[in-house]
C-alpha cells in the first residue's frame, strides 16, 4: 500500500511538472516568414486598438466584448509614459491608468494583447507620451543616441516590462501579451539625427530584446529594424505600399490600419469608407502575405483633460467600428466582422498552402491558395477603381465591382466581396435629456486680469511658454508696464506668437484676440489701443491647446510670445525692452474651482451675461435615468475646458470653424432639427454630417456621474451662452438594411466540417436575407419603411417605393420583426407571397426604429 501510494505521488508530481512545462512552452511566441506561431500553430490575427486611458475601467469589459464579437483576436494599446510617470520616479497606475487591470480584462475574455510600449507614441497625445520633465535634464536630446534620454527611456521601458512579468502577463508566462513595440514611426525623423539616429535604432532594438519578454518585438514604419525586431507597416494602403519585411524570416504585420482620420480643430473632417478598409486588408493578406492586421482605432474614445496634443479635440476616432461612446457603428463593424469570418474560412490554404497568381485581365488578378489536404481558396481582385469587370475563373464567370476583392473559400462560391455591404446601417441619435437654461441655477466667477505687480516670475526677456509652464497649465500671463507722458493717446499693439491663442488686455480692458492653426500655429495680433497718462499695464494671456506630439528635436520646439511691439500715433516703433512679469496658470485653476471643495471656497456671482470672456461658470444637474451614454452639448460655448465632478472631459472649441465654415452651420442645423440628415447623400457625406452634428457634444462617462447634483464647471475664454447647454444621451435609434436577391448569403451560413481526416465546406443557406438588429437594451419598435420589389435609393440615399412593390411588404416585415431584438427576412418571392412584378431582380429595403 505504501509503495503504491509513493508511486501515485510520483506520477501526480510528474503530471503537475508536465502541465507547468506545457503551459510555459505552449505560450511561447515565435515567427517565420509567413506568420506568428503561437503554441506551435500558425496564426492569422485581426487586432483592434483600444487605448485604456481614452475610456474608463467601467467601459473596458463591454468594449473588449464587442471587439471579440466583431472577430477581433488581439487588443492593441500604447503605453502612456507621461500618464504613468508625471514626475521622475513617481508612478501612477490608478483608475484609467490601470494598465494591468485592462490587460487582465482582455485575458479574461480570451484575447491576445499587443503592447506598444514606445515609450514615444505620438498618438495625438500630449508631447507624444513623453513626460515634460525630461526637458529639464541637462544635455538631453530626445529619441537620439543620447545617454540622458536613453537612460530615462530604458528605465521606463524596464519598469513596464517588469510589471508585466511580475503579473505573468507575457505569453511566455502563460499570459495574453504576444507582441511588444519599441519606439514608434522613427523613420519619419531618423534622417534629422544623422549617425545618431541609426545608432539609436540599433540601441533601442537591443535594449528591448535584452529584457527577455519571451515574445517578439516590432518597430513600426522602420524598414531598417535590426534583427530579430520585426519591421511593420502603418497607413491607409499597406496592401499596396508596404515594402515587406526586411528579412525573409519575418512575417508581414500591419500595426496601424486607420479606420478613419482623427479630427483636428479648425480643419475639414476626413473619413474612410469600410469598403476601402476591407479591400486593403484582403489585399495585404494575399499580396503581401500579411498575417497580422491591427485597426487603428477600433475604439477611439476620448482625450480627457489636457491629454490631447496640439489642436486635437476630446473626441478621438469617433467613426471607428466602436464610436466614442462604445456604441457599435454600422456598417463598419459588421462588414469587417464578415471579412474576418470569411478570411478565417481560408486559414489552412492561406497559411500553409502553395500560392499561385493568375492574370484575369489588365487590372484583374486571381490569387489562388492550394492547401496540402486539397483545400483551395481564391481571391479575385479588380484593381480598376471606376469600372466593374466580368472575369472567367476555373471555367466560371464572376462579376467584380470596381476596386473590390471577391473571396471564394472553396475556389467556387463567392462568400464575400469587399465592395458589397450586406450588413445593416445604424443611426446614432442624441436625445436632449434636459436643458440647463435656468439662469438662477448658474453661478459665475470672473478671472482676474494679471498685472506686472501681481506676478512672481520676473525676467528681462521673453520666456518660452512650455519651459515656463512645465505643462502645469495651458495658460501663461506675459505682463509689462510702461510710462506714458501724454494723455488719451492711441497706439498699435503688435504681438508675434508661436501659438496657439492670445488674449490681449491693456489696463484691464480686453483689446484683442488672435489664434493660430494646426498647420501654422504662428500668428500675429495687431490692435489699436488707448493709453492713459502715467503707468499703462499690458497683460497678454498666451494659451496652448495641447503640446506637440511629433517631429525631430521636440525638446527644441517653442511656443508663446516671440516679439511685442508698440507703435505710437506718430509711427514710432518701440520694442518692449521692459522687465517682464509672468504668471503660470489662472486663478481659478489655482483655487481648483472645478472641484467640490474648491468651488465651495469662493463666492460665486449671479449669472449676468452670456458673452463674458475669461469667466468660470458652475451649475448642478441630475444624471439621466438608465445606462445610455451621456454627453454635454456645448455648441453654444466658445472655447475653454469643462469638468464634471472634478473630472475634466476635455478642452472644447466650438467657435473654431473649419476652413469651409461648415461646422458651425451644420451644428445649428442639427441643433434645431434633431440631427435629422437627408438620406439623399452618399454614405461618406452622411458620416461626415453625422460627425459634424455631434462635434460639439462631449462624452461624460457614467462613472463620472452621481444620481443627482453633479457639479458642472466651465472655463470660458472667449464668451459663450451656458443657458443653451444641454445634457444628452446617445443611442442607436434606427437601423436600415438593403439587400438584393443576388446578394451573397450571410458568411455565417458557411459551415466547415471534417470527414475522414479531410476538411469540407458547405453552405447551409444560399438565399440572400435582410438582417436587422437593435442594441441589447432595445427592441424593434416600428418599421418606418419596407419595400420588396424595386425600391428607389438605399440605406445611404433617399428611399421610396419604386415601380415594382409588394403591398404586403410592411405587414410581413412587421410580423417578422416587431418586438424583437433581431430578425431575419429572406429576400424571396415566396416569402412575400409571390412575384410583385416581372422585374429582373428583386430587392428588399427596410428601415426600422429601435426603442
Amino acid at each position: 500500500m505504501h509503495i503504491w501510494f509513493l508511486a501515485m505521488v510520483r506520477i501526480l508530481l510528474l503530471l503537475v511538472l508536465l502541465a507547468v512545462i506545457t503551459t510555459v512552452d505552449g505560450g511561447n511566441v515565435t515567427y517565420d516568414g509567413r506568420s506568428l506561431i503561437i503554441d506551435g500553430q500558425r496564426k492569422l490575427l485581426f487586432s483592434g486598438s483600444i487605448h485604456y486611458p481614452r475610456s474608463t475601467p467601467e467601459m473596458w469589459p463591454s468594449l473588449i466584448a464587442k471587439a471579440k464579437e466583431g472577430g477581433i483576436d488581439v487588443i492593441d494599446t500604447y503605453v502612456f509614459w507621461n500618464l504613468h510617470e508625471p514626475q521622475p520616479a513617481q508612478y501612477d497606475f490608478s483608475g484609467r491608468r490601470d494598465i494591468v487591470r485592462f490587460i487582465k480584462e482582455v485575458e479574461a475574455q480570451g484575447l491576445y494583447v499587443c503592447l506598444r510600449i514606445g515609450p514615444f507614441i505620438q498618438a495625438e497625445w500630449s508631447y507624444g507620451g513623453l513626460p515634460f520633465w525630461l526637458y529639464n535634464i541637462s544635455g538631453i536630446v530626445y529619441r537620439s543616441d543620447n545617454e540622458p534620454f536613453k537612460f530615462q527611456m530604458q528605465s521606463f521601458t524596464t519598469k513596464i516590462v517588469t510589471m508585466m512579468q511580475s503579473e505573468k502577463l507575457y505569453a511566455s508566462q502563460g499570459g495574453p501579451i504576444i507582441l511588444s513595440q519599441i519606439e514608434n514611426e522613427y523613420a519619419t525623423v531618423e534622417k534629422a539625427y544623422g549617425e545618431k539616429g541609426a545608432a539609436y535604432v540599433k540601441w533601442a532594438a537591443e535594449m528591448a530584446v535584452a529584457l527577455n519578454t519571451g515574445v517578439p518585438w516590432v518597430m513600426c514604419k522602420q524598414n531598417d529594424a535590426p534583427d530579430p525586431v520585426i519591421n511593420t507597416c502603418n497607413g491607409l494602403k499597406c496592401g499596396e505600399t508596404f515594402v515587406g519585411p526586411n528579412s525573409p524570416n519575418k512575417p508581414a504585420i500591419w500595426t496601424e490600419n486607420w479606420t478613419t482620420r482623427y479630427v483636428i480643430n479648425g480643419m475639414n473632417i476626413r473619413t474612410r469608407a469600410v469598403e476601402d478598409i476591407a479591400f486593403q486588408v484582403a489585399l495585404f493578406i494575399i499580396a503581401k502575405n500579411g498575417s497580422f492586421v491591427n485597426y487603428y482605432m477600433y475604439h477611439g474614445g476620448t482625450n480627457f483633460g489636457r491629454t490631447a496634443s496640439a489642436f486635437i479635440p476630446p473626441s478621438y476616432y469617433d467613426l471607428a467600428p466602436l464610436d466614442e461612446y462604445g456604441l457599435i457603428r454600422q456598417p463598419k463593424w459588421g462588414h469587417l466582422k464578415d471579412l474576418h469570418a470569411v478570411i478565417k474560412l481560408c486559414l489552412n490554404p492561406l497559411l500553409s498552402g502553395a500560392q499561385m497568381n493568375i492574370s484575369l485581365g489588365q487590372q484583374q488578378q486571381a490569387y489562388v491558395f492550394n492547401g496540402q489536404a486539397g483545400e483551395c481558396a481564391a481571391f479575385l481582385v479588380n484593381h480598376d477603381t471606376e469600372n466593374k469587370a466580368s472575369v472567367l475563373f476555373k471555367n466560371a464567370s464572376y462579376d467584380l465591382p470596381p476596386k473590390s476583392i471577391s473571396i471564394l473559400p472553396d475556389c467556387k462560391n463567392v462568400a464575400f466581396n469587399t465592395a458589397k455591404v450586406s450588413t445593416q446601417y445604424t443611426t446614432r441619435s442624441m436625445v436632449r435629456n434636459r436643458l440647463l437654461d435656468g439662469a438662477q441655477t448658474w453661478g459665475e466667477f470672473h478671472e482676474a486680469v494679471i498685472n506686472f505687480e501681481d506676478t512672481s516670475i520676473k525676467s528681462e526677456n521673453l520666456l518660452e511658454q512650455m519651459n515656463t509652464t512645465q505643462d502645469a497649465s495651458d495658460y501663461l500671463w506675459y505682463t509689462f508696464r510702461f510710462q506714458q507722458e501724454s494723455s488719451d493717446a492711441e497706439a498699435v499693439l503688435n504681438v508675434r506668437s508661436l501659438g496657439h491663442v492670445l488674449h490681449a488686455f491693456v489696463n484691464g480692458q480686453a483689446v484683442g484676440y488672435a489664434q493660430g492653426s494646426y498647420k501654422n500655429p504662428q500668428f500675429n495680433l495687431q490692435s489699436t489701443v488707448s493709453l492713459i497718462a502715467g503707468i499703462n499695464n499690458v497683460s497678454l494671456l498666451s494659451v496652448m491647446v495641447g503640446l506637440p506630439d511629433s517631429g525631430a528635436y521636440m525638446e527644441r520646439k517653442a511656443a508663446g510670445l516671440r516679439r511685442v511691439m508698440i507703435e505710437d500715433n506718430q509711427g514710432n516703433k518701440t520694442f518692449t525692452n521692459y522687465s517682464w512679469g509672468y504668471q503660470v496658470g489662472l486663478l481659478g485653476e489655482k483655487l481648483q474651482l472645478y472641484t467640490e471643495q474648491g468651488s465651495s471656497q469662493i463666492q460665486w456671482g449671479n449669472f449676468s451675461s452670456p458673452q463674458n470672456p475669461l469667466t468660470w461658470y458652475k451649475t448642478v444637474f441630475n444624471a439621466p435615468a438608465g445606462d445610455a451614454p451621456v454627453a454635454l452639448n456645448l455648441g453654444s460655448m466658445g472655447k475653454g475646458e469643462a469638468w464634471v465632478n472634478g473630472n475634466s472631459i476635455g478642452r472644447y472649441w466650438p467657435s473654431y470653424r473649419s476652413p469651409d465654415g461648415s461646422s458651425q452651420i451644420w451644428y445649428n442645423h442639427c441643433t434645431h432639427n434633431g440631427c435629422i440628415i437627408s438620406r439623399s447623400l452618399h454614405v461618406w457625406l452622411v458620416e461626415l454630417l453625422i460627425l459634424l452634428c455631434f462635434d460639439f457634444r462631449y462624452n461624460v462617462p457614467r462613472s463620472f456621474l452621481k444620481p443627482t447634483r453633479n457639479l458642472l464647471v466651465l472655463l470660458e475664454e472667449v464668451g459663450g451662452n451656458p443657458l443653451q447647454i444641454s445634457v444628452d444621451t446617445a443611442s442607436i435609434s434606427q437601423v436600415c438594411s438593403y439587400v438584393t436577391a443576388s446578394h451573397l448569403p450571410p458568411v455565417s451560413s458557411w459551415v466547415v466540417y471534417e470527414q475522414k481526416t479531410k476538411t469540407y465546406m458547405k453552405i447551409k443557406q444560399r438565399k440572400a436575407v435582410v438582417k436587422l438588429g437593435c442594441p441589447s437594451n432595445s427592441k424593434i419598435s416600428n418599421i418606418a419603411f419596407a419595400s420588396y420589389g424595386t425600391p428607389l435609393g438605399n440605406c445611404t440615399a433617399a428611399y421610396a417605393v419604386g415601380n415594382c412593390h409588394s403591398y404586403s411588404s410592411k405587414a410581413i416585415v412587421e410580423k417578422a420583426c416587431l418586438g424583437k431584438m433581431r430578425c431575419s427576412i429572406p429576400v424571396t418571392n415566396r416569402y412575400f407571397g409571390g412575384d410583385p412584378c416581372s422585374a429582373n431582380e428583386k430587392s428588399l429595403l427596410v428601415v426600422a426604429e429601435c426603442r
